[in-house]
């Protein structure tokens, strides 16, 4: 299947109040070699991210779980929670020699401890062209602040074995959103139907996987 390329004629991204709903359910995953992803919280001690964000390319190795830090309504060096990890899974056959797109690219993170905020509901199998959804996360060039595209639509779903979902979307984003949330409306609230894996000017890919459950 051959993915639509994204183009973006202006960049759509606003910020958004990293500690109002939906948004304080999602956070920024950082580690101790200095990678930064996004992550979305899905259960009270429950983050899904992107799984090449916990790979160390110069061990070619996934890092240990103590190495990775999930902070919640993180704004300009400040947060309100900070949760350290204390297992996690990956996708069954996720190589990080081969980078971010594979259909493997997924992270379960299992928290040191419960977030008192309200997690997002993740709800698979209704992604289709057309499905308007947004993209929030911390991009590499805003770090300091969590920004979304609520402008955006998914372009091609990829139906692949085992229940996974490959979404080609238009959605605005940098290295940094990796792991983000990709959201659509459901009644007066969002829901997460992917993760981001892929954003730049060639590809922005999401995932959509049985994430463990």
């Amino acid at each position: 299947m051959s993915f639509v390329a994204a183009a973006h004629a202006a960049d759509r991204r606003v910020p958004v109040d990293p500690n109002a709903a939906p948004w304080n359910a999602i956070a920024k995953v950082q580690t101790n070699i200095g990678v930064h992803c996004t992550g979305v919280l899905i259960a009270p001690s429950v983050v899904l991210t992107a799984a090449h964000c916990l790979y160390n390319p110069r061990t070619r190795a996934l890092l240990h779980p103590a190495s990775v830090h999930v902070l919640f309504g993180y704004q300009r060096d400040e947060y309100r929670w900070h949760r350290r990890v204390e297992r996690f899974i990956v996708g069954i056959g996720f190589d990080g020699t081969r980078g971010p797109g594979q259909p493997a690219d997924w992270a379960r993170l299992e928290l040191s401890e419960a977030v008192p905020v309200t997690p997002l509901q993740f709800v698979d199998g209704i992604a289709a062209a057309g499905l308007a959804v947004a993209l929030a996360g911390y991009n590499q060039d805003r770090a300091q602040l969590l920004v979304a595209d609520l402008d955006c639509h998914v372009q091609e779903v990829a139906r692949l074995p085992g229940g996974v979902s490959l979404l080609a979307h238009d959605c605005a984003g940098t290295r940094g959103t990796s792991g983000g949330p990709l959201l659509t409306r459901q009644g007066a609230g969002w829901i997460v139907i992917a993760i981001n894996i892929a954003a730049s000017r060639a590809e922005n890919l999401a995932l959509a996987a049985p994430f463990g459950q």
